[in-house]
């Protein structure tokens, strides 16, 4: 069958769900209801320990397939693995990381950055195999043959040090956005401003694209000098207010110990308001 979409079946199931029906409903006959289930799930960030099982189990599935090969129920249960934060999902994610599919090996990678388990470190790494010279396209796909991106990222939110011999090569990486995730790694395992100050060139990309990947990447590594690049960036408003968002969290997260709020953060907020 074809991949289908979120969006489709929040058209069809317009009514909300409760938790009990989500459940149920990834036990369903009918596909389209467990794939917006999962999803629903997610979205909604269902913390409770059922449903964790429940999407456990959905990771498992063998029903919901594409023309392809892919596992569309599989990719949200992974994604919503991740939003839900509970670290009984990250040895199941892992071994999504061992999946067929591109996309669910994909949402793993993703899902384990946000949980944050530094026990994912090796089954991330074993993706970076072959370097460069095996992070070339699949043959007959619009992708590489890993996720990189999102291995890279992964590695970086969980601070394996270990990986920094594996990653850096990958800043040389001929895809900008893996040249970016690579970056973006290795200034959260050394923080060396030499990576930060290299996303912040990328800035200046002729791409609108690239340029809202990159504020992404400095928003989430909370790189402070970046703060007026990207409240300059060519990019739309929305994009600058999530990046800055994120510096200020950084910021703040920084200044729990401290009675009062530090000239830089009172800054990232004069910033961000001169862009409401």
């Amino acid at each position: 069958m074809m991949e289908p979409s979120a969006e489709t079946y929040s058209a069809e199931n317009a009514s909300p769900l409760t938790k009990e029906q989500a459940i149920a409903n990834l036990k369903s006959p009918d596909l389209s209801l467990r794939y917006y289930a999962a999803w629903w799930l997610g979205k909604f960030r269902v913390r409770d320990s059922e449903v964790v099982d429940a999407l456990i189990v959905a990771l498992e599935d063998e029903a919901d397939t594409t023309e392809m090969g892919g596992y569309p129920l599989r990719r949200n249960a992974a994604r919503a693995l991740g939003k839900l934060g509970n670290i009984r999902a990250v040895p199941h994610l892992i071994r999504c990381l061992e999946c067929s599919d591109f996309y669910v090996r994909e949402a793993a990678a993703q899902s384990l950055a946000m949980l944050g388990d530094i026990a994912a470190a090796p089954a991330l790494m074993q993706l970076l195999s072959g370097g460069i010279a095996a992070a070339v396209q699949e043959p007959g796909r619009p992708h590489l043959t890993q996720p990189y991106e999102a291995v890279l990222e992964a590695l970086g939110a969980i601070g394996a040090t270990e990986a920094i011999s594996l990653i850096e090569p990958f800043l040389e990486h001929p895809v900008a956005r893996v040249q970016c995730a690579a970056a973006r790694a290795m200034y959260q395992l050394t923080q060396d401003t030499s990576y930060g100050e290299r996303l912040i060139q990328e800035l200046d990309s002729n791409n609108l694209q690239m340029r809202r990947v990159v504020l992404g990447d400095l928003g989430a590594i909370g790189y402070l000098p970046a703060a007026d690049a990207i409240a300059n960036a060519k990019v739309e408003n929305s994009f600058k207010l999530i990046a800055l968002k994120g510096l200020l969290e950084h910021q703040l997260q920084q200044e729990l110990d401290v009675s009062s709020i530090s000239e830089d953060a009172i800054r990232l907020m004069n910033l961000m308001d001169s862009l409401l």
